[in-house]
């Protein structure tokens, strides 16, 4: 089978990697709203916009359909959401956001892992500045037609749409999310996923080997089952 193959099968276990580290993360949304409005999604945003990012994943319907049952039962841990900051190498700014049962345990790694790959942690406060935080949301170009739409989702608060070849992304303020929910909804436009997300205010371009290094710190954090997001600003 030679070296092809193995090519083809590292990159197949990333993929499945990727997307075992994606049902967790919608496992704990779903669990966080459960917990927050009920399990109800007819009355519940946060709840709706979990399972419509489950369904953009792919994550089976049973799978989603147990989370929310888990999440209902009383003897279902509770996640706190909790942000991180630090640097990794090269001064480049890093949110880490986690949902955990243990902000001990999860502190302590989110720690080792910065101090392991070059970086340092900071606190509170200390990168958050440099981030807007804004609602993102992902459409299939064929189930968004923006011809028809766009001066529509201009209008609901879009700040921006960024048309590329596999999806189109639009951003609103973070203030502007919840009435683009509403909107989107009212005209039957599904995204693949909507997220509210910290984007970086400006970039910053390292040479191949500083990205790298970088990239291995951001690799680190993000394999931790208790992290859910991290944010950079490395160009």
């Amino acid at each position: 089978m030679g070296r092809i193959f193995e090519k083809r099968k590292h990159k197949m276990f990333a993929r499945f990697d990727r997307m075992a580290k994606g049902f967790t993360r919608i496992g704990k949304d779903i669990a966080i709203a459960v917990k927050q409005g009920g399990p109800n999604p007819d009355n519940n945003p946060r709840l709706r916009m979990a399972i419509q990012n489950a369904k953009g994943l792919n994550m089976p319907k049973d799978r989603v359909e147990a989370a929310i049952k888990r999440a209902s039962s009383k003897e279902e841990k509770d996640f706190q959401e909790v942000i991180y900051e630090g640097y990794a190498p090269h001064g480049i700014p890093v949110l880490v956001e986690c949902a955990t049962d243990n902000p001990t345990r999860t502190v302590a790694n989110i720690r080792l892992y910065f101090s392991k790959n070059g970086g340092n942690m900071g606190n509170s406060g200390s990168v958050s500045f440099l981030f807007e935080r804004k609602g993102v949301f992902k459409f299939d170009p064929s189930k968004l037609n923006l011809d028809e739409h766009e001066l529509d989702l201009i209008d609901a608060g879009a700040e921006d749409i960024v048309k590329e070849e596999e999806e189109v992304i639009l951003y609103t303020k973070f203030t502007e999310f919840g009435h683009m929910q509403k909107f989107l909804e009212s005209k039957n436009l599904v995204a693949k996923s909507s997220e509210l997300q910290y984007i970086a205010t400006t970039t910053k371009e390292l040479n191949e080997v500083a990205q790298d290094e970088v990239m291995e710190c951001i690799t680190a954090l993000e394999e931790d089952d208790d992290v859910q997001n991290v944010y950079h600003n490395l160009a």
